[in-house]
């Protein structure tokens, strides 16, 4: 090893395959610091976004919730208002079921004097 002789052009040609290496490295590390701040700032953007996202979606669930509450109100007085109507009808049918009873023995009197007046039937 003591008459290694390199030739120069070689030694040049290999300086400068390491001094672009060490470029390229360089050039993949600043890279990748920039990536990772990139991605950093987007995960913010969309951690702030989701934020938005669903404080919108709670008070539009929450202006849902109180329509269909409204509704719901509404149908209960609806209820109420008809069990109330049957309520009127039952008492109508029975006033009616009464004064038809009445009728019929007014009319089965009425009949039985004549019949026993002699009148006709």
């Amino acid at each position: 090893m003591e008459n290694l002789k390199l030739p120069v052009a070689l030694v040049a040609a290999m300086a400068v395959q390491l001094a672009a290496g060490v470029w390229w490295v360089g050039q993949q590390a600043a890279t990748i610091a920039s990536l990772e701040e990139t991605v950093g700032e987007i995960g913010s953007k969309m951690a702030i976004e989701d934020n938005v996202n669903l404080k919108r979606d709670v008070q539009d669930n929450a202006m849902e919730l109180e329509y269909a509450f409204d509704e719901i109100e509404e149908v209960w007085d609806e209820l109420a208002n008809l069990a109330n109507s049957i309520g009127q009808v039952t008492q109508l049918q029975q006033r009616v079921a009464l004064i038809e009873n009445d009728l019929k023995y007014i009319n089965r009197d009425h009949n039985g004097i004549l019949d026993m007046k002699g009148g006709m039937k």
